[in-house]
């Protein structure tokens, strides 16, 4: 049996709900990619539901988790890493010393880091978290998948097209940048692939109030097609396909029909693709 690809990933968990690790650690597994999950929060749901109750991971627990592994060996068995929400700025250096760590076991891996943020209603990370994650981990990425938000913010570009994301994301520096949640015509939402010599594009029709985690869930998709083999134009195909499907499964709930909808993680109609 051929061994599955492996993904370390370090990102928030919520006890209900499919966020962060939460949303990832499914969708990888069932689309054949295992992981190992490192909680940057641990929280009992979503903060978009309002109350909630849990706690911020401290770097050195991170660390500890990391090193832990490493004292086995087993980073060198890792063929990915994937960052996404921080709870503190503190908590960069802690991801950006275990990417450090699983490329030095294993040169030939991929780093994604997913700058979670905020989105259009503004900044929803603790201070200084926006800053530490373009000091630290940016550097490191081999992909970046921010939002349109996210991007605006980590390049002062204003973006309302395709073309202005495609602008942005060569500014960024990474070798390879998709941005989400781009305004297209006729009221479809997108998501642009860019690397150094070319640049994608799928889109759909805007699903209203769709609940949390779609990005996490690109992100994770994005990344698992990556390594199993898929070009960037595929990989933003595939990704971007199976995450509407999910949206649309899960049209009127408060949280991701992963579970519910997991076939068309395998199986979603193909969204078509174009050059910008």
């Amino acid at each position: 049996m051929p061994k599955a690809p492996v993904v370390l990933s370090l990102q928030s968990e919520v006890v209900r709900g499919h966020v962060g690790n939460s949303a990832a650690r499914f969708a990888l597994q069932r689309v054949g990619v295992d992981v190992w999950a490192v909680p940057t929060v641990l929280l009992s749901n979503h903060p978009g539901h309002g109350r909630f109750r849990g706690e911020t991971i401290p770097a050195q627990r991170i660390d500890d988790l990391i090193a832990g592994l490493d004292a086995h060996g087993w980073l060198s068995r890792c063929d990915a890493v994937l960052s996404g929400y921080l709870g503190a700025p503190e908590q960069a250096r802690a991801v950006a010393d275990a990417v450090r760590r699983v490329k030095a076991a294993n040169p030939r891996a991929l780093y994604l880091c997913d700058p979670v943020f905020g989105d259009d209603d503004g900044a929803y990370a603790r201070v200084g978290v926006a800053e530490a994650m373009a000091r630290d981990l940016l550097p490191l990425a081999d992909i970046v998948t921010p939002n349109r938000f996210e991007l605006s913010s980590l390049t002062s570009k204003r973006i309302a097209t395709a073309g202005d994301a495609v602008a942005a994301a060569r500014a960024l520096g990474a070798g390879e940048v998709v941005v989400t949640s781009i305004q297209f015509p006729a009221a479809a939402i997108g998501t642009v692939a860019v690397t150094r010599e070319a640049a994608w594009a799928t889109s759909a029709a805007r699903i209203e109030a769709v609940p949390h985690g779609s990005g996490d869930l690109f992100a994770a998709l994005y990344l698992a097609a990556r390594i199993q083999g898929g070009a960037v134009s595929d990989a933003l195909v595939q990704a971007s396909s199976a995450v509407d499907a999910v949206l649309r499964a899960s049209a009127g709930a408060d949280e991701l029909q992963l579970v519910a909808a997991q076939d068309v993680l395998v199986s979603a109609p193909r969204l078509g693709v174009s050059t910008v």
